[in-house]
């Protein structure tokens, strides 16, 4: 069983890695969350053929486990054909096609999987919690050793792990000599499975992906690749890549000479390109001057200055070419810092920036370090910390971003000295604007947190359409002299001012434009017999929300836009979900003018399909087995919401503490690594302990249920505080604080689900047994969906704390769980044992 359950978690994170290297993130979870349905569907046949599966059961066991290893090659090496493509999801109905193949096809590993682990159950279930435990603790070993394999194998060859881990438990199982196929037939399949996955592509890179078209550049080299946890880097050298963000149209009339060959192109994960900037030589360096970055350093001489984020180092050569006296750069990827600093060629190529006596590096996300440092700055920039835009033409998947929240411009603007900048350079792709005004509103709701409600002097805002967006702010309030000098620049660079201080009212009405965005969407006829005199420009937009903004606030805009402009926050850092919920049934004759949001949407429509087909798994054996297995027993609605809040209770837990430790952690794939294998773990070893209270089940539950009720509160309302300040501590000793701060309230959710399954097993309820194990994963699997849903729109702590709200109800539905068969009804009647 834990060989066993190691392979079937390794090969999830394996799953998920192929979806961040050869497509998008985002699906990797939606489709393992949906194919975990084979759970569900096999405790449903389960619960209705238990006498023939029973009869056969070491058969049955066994032709699972055998068929498992190929099925998991086969299925992801098929999934890698498909040319699916998230971008077109809402244009293209074939698309709709390929993402419902990769559901089905990644469901028959999961359903053989589920085979294996719900028949082990069944035959051992008298001392479930021990089973249990090698379950959970099997599970965790699996992500523990995937994890460490990806410092070693490239993604395409990581499905080896889970192959070796099946491959040790089948041979486990057949030479134990007990029936069923025997060792000779499990030696074929493994041999099978592991030709089959080296004469078949595991990973395939789609051709949308950012890093595709750069092996297309037909003098395309590769640089530089190497892969780890955090992720799979990719540098390439092409005279095709060309960076000017914010580039002013009125560069060409002044310099002399543009920069050639100037960046290499950076992929993480086959998304970008980051470009690693060169360092340019003195008759290519004027360049920088026209460069929307450059403004904050026409108001500071020799500054010293604090980026937010290296990235492909734009900023800190911004800022070195400027005059900055010091350049402080946090960068918390060690891929990245490892490229530009110890590689031969990208050290060469960018001046060895980060080894320049004037040039600190700090390994931690900028946010963490201005909390936890009383450094202080002339200077703070935060500039295109993001690779290809905040806003992307084909959108993007939701995923937390905590360089662009309320609590990060606060630390940067408590780091500045007297007089000091801040300056911020975002792209602004979109048109009607969504994520640069909703950065607009974060940003000043933060400036007024920290400066008071009189603002208005304090900010100067310019761009360039669809392009880049610039802000410059004085926390002390701008000059006039210097008010005239960023005047002046954006007069020359042909930048467009969007807000200035001493600026005169725009014209037009807000309420107006607003309106009339809405209009647009819901009623174009309304906007026929709008007057002439209404802009609706982006421009007009952006001169009218920023004086609102700044002089009374965000109510108007956040009350009258057709999208959320609602403050990024630590609980709710998601730059998606621009929909609100209650307009999205009036957006669903009209999806391709959302296409954008193809993640958040996906979130939904995933969200209603496995609500339906969990509820549909949870009452078709009532329905078909009513009769023979459920009439004789009470206990049938508890044991329904007993295992329906469990399940999605611990999804609740499990993904609101990922989230809550990725700014920590400081990278996804780290933090999904280390929160499941520890949950895993610590709730195993809650579950085998359970075993010696399942004679008092009841008094454990409600102390067990209690104390995770308390400890998720705590860590909804203190675990972000507690983090910042233990983030300067070493990577390592953060790993290990991370994993000790779980443990109680693992420790103590792994005794819910055991409790409950050896009650049921103890009152020799087999049905409901079985019933009960395909409730929690059905129930688990809409949880996962929930969870980023119910973040967005209510934030991370509001998940954890419904995560508690759920545990104190399932403390009365055991009781009603566990109320005993009457004696009359004779054990082994109507289909029991």
């Amino acid at each position: 069983m834990g060989f066993f359950s190691a392979a079937i978690i390794a090969y999830e994170l394996f799953v998920m890695r192929v979806f961040a290297n050869g497509n998008w993130a985002h699906f990797g979870s939606l489709v393992i969350g949906m194919a975990m349905f084979g759970f569900g569907v096999f405790s449903v046949l389960l619960c209705l053929l238990k006498e023939r599966f029973q009869r056969h059961l070491e058969a049955w066991t066994g032709l699972a486990a055998i068929v498992t290893g190929p099925a998991m090659v086969a299925a992801n090496a098929i999934a890698q054909m498909l040319p699916f493509n998230p971008m077109f999801l809402i244009s293209d109905p074939a698309q709709k096609w390929y993402l419902a193949g990769y559901f089905g096809l990644y469901f028959f590993p999961f359903l053989a999987g589920a085979m294996v682990i719900g028949l082990i159950f069944l035959r051992e279930q008298e001392e479930f919690g021990k089973v249990y435990f090698a379950n959970m603790a099997g599970s965790g070993l699996g992500g523990l050793l995937l994890f460490g394999a990806m410092y070693l194998v490239e993604p395409a060859r990581l499905f080896l792990v889970p192959v070796a881990l099946w491959a040790i438990a089948v041979l486990l199982w057949t030479s134990r000599g007990a029936g069923g196929p025997g060792v000779s037939t499990a030696v074929i399949a493994i041999a099978g499975a592991v030709v089959m996955g080296g004469w078949f592509p595991q990973l395939t890179v789609s051709p949308y992906k950012g890093v595709s078209y750069a092996r297309q550049f037909p003098d395309a080299r590769l640089v530089h690749q190497r892969s780890s946890p955090f992720g799979h880097m990719e540098v390439y050298s092409s005279s095709y890549f060309h960076f000017a963000p914010g580039l002013s149209d009125s560069a060409g009339q002044f310099l002399k000479k543009l920069p050639e060959r100037a960046f290499l192109g950076m992929y993480l994960d086959g998304d970008g390109p980051i470009g690693i900037m060169k360092d340019l030589p003195d008759d290519e360096a004027e360049y920088i001057r026209f460069l929307p970055m450059s403004m904050p350093y026409l108001l500071a001489t020799g500054p010293d200055v604090f980026v937010m984020q290296f990235g492909g180092g734009i900023s800190t050569n911004v800022a070195l070419k400027m005059g900055a006296k010091s350049v402080t750069v946090a960068e918390s990827h060690p891929l990245i810092r490892e490229a530009v600093r110890d590689h031969p060629e990208i050290s060469s190529f960018t001046g060895r920036i980060l080894d320049r006596p004037n040039v600190q590096v700090i390994p931690f996300e900028g946010r963490i370090f201005l909390t936890a440092s009383a450094a202080t700055y002339d200077l703070v920039d935060l500039s295109l910390a993001d690779s290809t835009g905040l806003s992307m033409p084909g959108g993007s998947s939701v995923h937390e971003n905590h360089l662009y929240t309320v609590e990060t411009f606060r630390a940067g603007l408590r780091a500045l000295r007297p007089g000091g900048l801040f300056a911020m350079t975002v792209w602004n792709k979109e048109d009607p604007p969504k994520s640069t005004l909703r950065l607009l509103t974060t940003f000043l709701e933060a400036l007024r947190a920290e400066r008071g409600a009189e603002i208005a002097s304090h900010v100067f805002v310019c761009h360039t359409y669809l392009s880049t967006l610039t802000l410059v702010a004085k926390p002390d309030g701008f000059t006039a002299d210097e008010v005239k000098t960023l005047r002046r620049y954006c007069k020359r660079a042909s930048f467009e001012i969007l807000y200035q201080p001493g600026q005169a009212p725009p014209a037009g009405d807000l309420g107006t434009v607003l309106q009339a965005y809405r209009h647009l969407f819901f009623d174009p006829a309304a906007n026929e017999t709008l007057d002439e005199s209404v802009d609706m420009t982006a421009g007009a937009l952006y001169r009218l929300a920023l004086a609102e903004l700044v002089t009374r606030g965000p109510a108007a805009l956040r009350d009258g836009y057709v999208f959320t402009t609602d403050p990024l926050t630590a609980d709710r850092p998601y730059l998606a979900g621009f929909v609100r919920a209650r307009d999205l049934p009036r957006f669903l004759d009209k999806l391709e003018q959302i296409s954008d949001e193809w993640g958040y949407l996906l979130l939904w429509a995933t969200f209603a399909i496995s609500g339906l087909l969990g509820l549909g798994l949870l009452a078709i054996p009532v329905i078909f087995g009513w009769r023979a297995a459920f009439a004789h027993h009470r206990g049938k609605l508890g044991t329904i919401i007993y295992f329906t809040c469990l399940g999605l209770g611990y999804m609740f837990v499990e993904l609101g503490l990922i989230s809550k430790a990725i700014l920590f952690l400081g990278n996804p794939t780290v933090s999904v690594s280390v929160l499941i294998t520890g949950m895993l773990v610590f709730s195993g070893l809650g579950s085998y302990l359970s075993g010696r209270f399942l004679e008092r089940a009841g008094r454990a539950l409600t102390v067990a249920g209690a104390l995770i009720w308390l400890m998720t509160g705590l860590a909804a309302l203190g675990l972000d505080r507690l983090f910042v300040g233990l983030a300067g501590w070493p990577y390592s000793a953060r790993l290990v604080a991370t994993l000790v701060l779980l443990f109680p309230l693992a420790f103590c959710m792994g005794f819910p689900f055991a409790l409950g399954m050896g009650t049921l097993a103890r009152q020799r309820k087999d049905h409901f047994f079985i019933w009960a194990w395909g409730i929690n994963g059905s129930f688990s699997t809409t949880g996962s969906v929930a969870v980023p849903l119910l973040a967005v729109n209510l934030g991370i702590s509001s998940v954890l704390l419904l995560a508690g709200a759920l545990y104190l109800i399932a403390v009365p539905a055991f009781f009603a769980l566990s109320r005993a068969t009457p004696a009359s009804t004779p054990f082994g009647s109507g289909g029991q044992q």
